[in-house]
């Protein structure tokens, strides 16, 4: 089996594969819900037609391991830089531990660099203390408090 990982924009048959891994942890296990719902291929395609966001996939020996979705957001500070939010980023259960993680944000980081990009930003629920650890560990500083307030459909 190669051992190489791919890592590369994701295509709509990698969709269920990435909502499984989202809601492969506790709080997506709250909020996710069937891979096959027709609402998660939409927003694929939304974020496929976008030029401002794309969803990343990693794959080993034809499978997806690991996923994270890219935006580049425009704005006036910094001189009317653009910068890269990193969100949702995954790895299969059967991969952690294994530096895949850690591959895959390198690589955001330099796709972003290479797109002109003068930050990258993420954010983490507070009960992730791993992940913590790990965007630590990758030289990102927990400079900012980050606020949420969730809709509710009417």
């Amino acid at each position: 089996m190669d051992e190489t990982w791919i890592i590369r924009p994701a295509r709509a048959d990698d969709v269920p594969a990435v909502v499984a891994m989202l809601a492969d942890d506790p709080l997506g296990a709250k909020r996710e819900g069937d891979p096959a719902d027709e609402r998660y291929l939409a927003a694929f395609a939304r974020i496929d037609a976008n030029p401002y966001d794309e969803l990343i996939v990693a794959e080993r020996g034809g499978k997806v391991l690991g996923t994270m979705q890219l935006t580049y957001l425009a704005g006036l500070s910094r001189l009317g830089a653009e910068r890269c939010q990193i969100e949702a980023v995954r790895v299969d259960a059967s991969t952690r531990g294994q530096g895949l993680g850690r591959e895959m944000m390198r690589w955001a980081i330099d796709r972003a660099r290479a797109r002109g990009c003068a930050i990258v930003q993420l954010t983490s629920d507070k009960s992730r203390t791993d992940a913590h650890r790990f965007y630590d560990s990758l030289g990102f500083d927990a400079s900012h408090e980050g606020y949420k307030l969730s809709l509710s459909p009417s």
